[in-house]
């Protein structure tokens, strides 16, 4: 775990269109027309379609189970709160960063957030996360 240290971070941006948004509610089966309803959206207090709060926070996943700690990785816990809506169309990026690493148990502690290019924080969290990856 030499290649790991405390404040590493590592991010990853995305841009969420109709289509995938569209794509998450078959997959999962939430079809809430605030999510793919533009007239519905338009009426609600949010005034647009906005996308799922757990589609925004598989970037986390991504960002978890592809780079840190990367292929291997087991979630244990996640805590988030979702405090902004992510909007069809807007650019976020996701970011992880080690805030404990109990090295005997190769278990992570992560700081797990999803930021606007404004710096507008709307996901803010945890993780705990084992590691099984080659060392």
């Amino acid at each position: 775990m030499d290649d790991f240290y405390i404040g590493q971070e590592v991010s990853v941006e995305k841009t969420f269109g109709k289509d995938e948004v569209l794509a998450f509610s078959e997959l999962t089966g939430d079809c809430n027309p605030l999510h793919i309803d533009d007239g519905f959206a338009k009426n609600s207090r949010f005034g647009a379609t906005i996308v799922h709060g757990m589609f925004v926070a598989g970037l986390i996943s991504k960002v978890i189970g592809m780079q840190l700690p990367g292929e291997g990785s087991i979630y244990l816990e996640q805590n988030m709160r979702f405090l902004k809506p992510v909007y069809v169309g807007d650019c976020v990026t996701a970011k992880v960063k080690i805030k404990d690493i109990m090295q005997e148990k190769k278990i992570f502690t992560l700081e797990t957030n999803v930021y606007g290019n404004d710096g507008t924080c709307f996901v803010s969290g945890t993780a705990k996360v084992l590691y099984e990856g080659e060392l």
